[in-house]
């Protein structure tokens, strides 16, 4: 009789063991979320390094778009291939012009969510051109200057006051010197079907941004009905604040399905 009991035991074991199976291959194979961010224009990716830092430390799969920013087209292009190479589920960010890209790029069925970072979140037709061509009254203007051979650049020397005021000085100097002429074909790439209309979406709003007016961004995160978090910072806010970046990108992570 011990014997029986000792092979019903035995079998009773097995049946356990096997039972936790399939639930510990169901979590393996679990969707992750990577984050996928998407610079602006005048700058690339490495603005975003302490964000990187931060979310790579949290356990996230994290990669950083370089887009040429020639144009809207192809900086879709080269999102979508950064977002094909992601493992699992995306969050896709954008700052500045790159929520333009955010918003034309997202509709792709690995994102599941959206983050706007100081950023444009342009309607079906509008593109940055659009957008900027009347400010609110008493707005400050960027100090964007004359299109050279088809591209953008800030005024170096009033670079750290519009787009930087808030990052150290040796590194706002380095940011106006290393400038990435802005495509004007980006400038005036129209967004066809708007991500935002079909994702769940975060906004931060850069209150203290001279780049983009507060109230337009508060307009555009309105519209997008996205969540939205007021965090004190210029548009660089992403190189200044990159704790609070990261923390609303991590509550988009949490926050969608």
């Amino acid at each position: 009789m011990s014997m029986l009991n000792t092979l019903l035991a035995s079998a009773a074991s097995l049946f356990a063991v096997a039972a936790t199976v399939p639930a510990a291959n169901a979590q393996s194979t679990a969707p992750t979320k990577s984050i996928v961010l998407v610079h602006g224009g005048f700058v690339d990716g490495s603005g975003w390094q302490g964000v990187y830092n931060i979310l790579k430390k949290d356990g996230y799969d994290v990669s950083i778009v370089q887009n040429p920013t020639l144009s809207l087209a192809n900086d879709v292009a080269v999102t979508k291939r950064a977002i094909a190479a992601a493992e699992g589920d995306v969050i896709l960010v954008g700052h500045s012009y790159g929520g333009v890209v955010v918003s034309e790029v997202g509709t792709d069925p690995k994102v599941k969510g959206l983050v706007y970072i100081a950023a444009f979140a342009p309607d079906a037709g509008e593109s940055i051109a659009k957008l900027i061509a009347n400010p609110p009254e008493g707005a400050a203007v960027p100090p964007i200057l004359p299109p050279q051979d088809g591209f953008l650049f800030l005024d170096k020397q009033k670079f750290a006051a519009a787009f930087a005021a808030d990052v150290e000085p040796e590194l706002a100097s380095f940011m106006a010197d290393s400038q990435v002429p802005w495509g004007v074909e980006a400038l005036t790439g129209e967004v066809t079907v708007p991500a935002w209309k079909q994702k769940p979406s975060w906004y931060l709003v850069a209150t203290e941004d001279h780049m983009i007016p507060v109230e337009a961004q508060r307009g555009m995160a309105k519209r997008a009905g996205a969540t939205v978090v007021d965090q004190a910072g210029s548009h660089a806010v992403y190189v200044s604040q990159p704790q609070a970046v990261a923390k609303i990108i991590e509550d988009a992570a949490n926050g969608v399905k």
